[in-house]
């Protein structure tokens, strides 16, 4: 068994604990329901730096990279400090996240917030609506393409877009679910081995009329711009920021030298 299917096999788990504690009904009755969202792919085209800011603590290949981290203060950094939207864990055995660190950051953001996690049935859907989630991630190598069309669907039925994650040519066959935004992940689910000219490789195939974003393994400004030159509009980074002591203020420093030094505002 290889990370990817103990992380899927442990989420059968969580998922099933929380619709024992919380049912669909109750996330319908949630005050987020009601909020409209924001459009991340929008932030993305209209953004500068085009940095969707992650926060996780941990990793299953680094372990604990910022334990202690406050989500609501470094996110807020991540906002004052350039970012186009953030992206934030949700899992917690393999990420150190819980859906307790969404919910704490919306009543104060204003940018998007993408949650990141393994999606594997429709209640985390209702889910990300409920805690306030503008948009919500699904990963094509745990889906199947009927089921990755109907939590599209049903996303997009709940005023949330969607981010269709992509690491193989063989997943381009996906392409046709309904997704708002392609994300290229840098970083081999199944090993957690990660290569950043994956998304070189892989940008031919991707459609030009959709917002299409490098996921992992950034970690220098000339890489964005190099990314950006052949097509992509959106770069998710998490470890690069979370690895500081003040993963804002990396998060700062990293937009003004990719604006040419420019302050941010």
């Amino acid at each position: 068994m290889n990370i990817l299917d103990k992380i899927v096999a442990d989420k059968r788990i969580e998922v099933q604990r929380h619709k024992e504690a919380y049912t669909v009904d109750m996330l319908l009755g949630s005050e987020q329901m009601m909020r409209s969202t924001v459009s991340l792919s929008r932030a993305l085209s209209e953004s500068s730096s085009g940095i969707i800011a992650e926060f996780k603590r941990r990793s299953p290949s680094k372990g604990w990279i910022h334990r202690d981290a406050d989500v609501e203060r470094v996110v807020l950094d991540y906002q004052r400090g350039g970012a186009s939207a953030s992206s934030i864990l949700t899992d917690y055995t393999y990420f150190g996240g819980t859906v307790a660190d969404l919910c704490k950051v919306r009543k104060s953001i204003d940018i998007p917030l993408l949650r990141k996690e393994f999606v594997i049935d429709e209640y985390q859907i209702y889910q990300a609506k409920a805690i306030g989630a503008d948009a919500v991630l699904l990963i094509a190598a745990v889906l199947d393409r009927k089921t990755c069309r109907r939590f599209t669907d049903l996303a997009h039925s709940l005023g949330m877009e969607v981010l269709l994650e992509l690491h193989e040519e063989k997943e381009l066959d996906y392409l046709d679910t309904g997704a708002d935004m392609i994300g290229v992940n840098n970083r081999d689910l199944t090993t957690f081995e990660t290569r950043v000219e994956h998304s070189f490789d892989m940008v031919r195939y991707l459609p030009s009329d959709k917002i299409c974003i490098s996921e992992s393994g950034i970690s220098s400004p000339d890489t964005v711009r190099a990314l950006r030159r052949v097509g992509f509009r959106g770069f998710l980074m998490g470890e690069n920021f979370m690895k500081e002591v003040r993963p804002g203020a990396a998060l700062s420093w990293f937009v003004k030298q990719l604006n040419g030094g420019e302050d941010v505002g």
